[in-house]
């Protein structure tokens, strides 16, 4: 079994998901809290399933040092919506499937094609929300 270091991880996601209505309206109110206390990369609302998501979901992009309050508030305030949150190691099939952490409902993730094996390449630097406010 070879060990990994945590120097791979460069960043994380957390995908926010949502299914139904009563469920769209939580998803706006969680977003607009997000933003308002936390230095993330905001994504946009995907009101249809995208990529190797099987459900309609908007992301967020965080760093290392952000972890710690992020995750923890996720846990208390997710609304009851489901969250996946994910290192970026470089290695989105591992990161998606092996090395997440799932609040609340555990998803299907479709990884062919989306989630290719490659060489590690570093994560693309996230621009925070240094200013908080909610883009549409």
């Amino acid at each position: 079994m070879t060990i990994k270091l945590l120097g791979e991880i460069q960043s994380y996601h957390a995908h926010v998901y949502f299914d139904g209505p009563e469920q769209s309206v939580l998803v706006d109110t969680l977003r607009d809290q997000i933003a308002e206390r936390f230095s993330v990369l905001l994504g946009r609302r995907h009101d249809r399933p995208i990529g190797p998501h099987a459900r309609p979901m908007f992301q967020v992009a965080f760093d290392i040092g952000e972890f710690d309050r992020m995750v923890p508030w996720l846990m208390l305030n997710r609304q009851g919506l489901t969250v996946l949150v994910h290192p970026n190691t470089g290695h989105p099939r591992r990161d998606h499937l092996h090395d997440a952490l799932w609040l609340g409902e555990v998803l299907t993730i479709n990884p062919d094609p989306f989630l290719v094996e490659r060489e590690a390449e570093p994560e693309a630097v996230a621009v925070p929300n240094t200013q908080p406010k909610v883009l549409p």
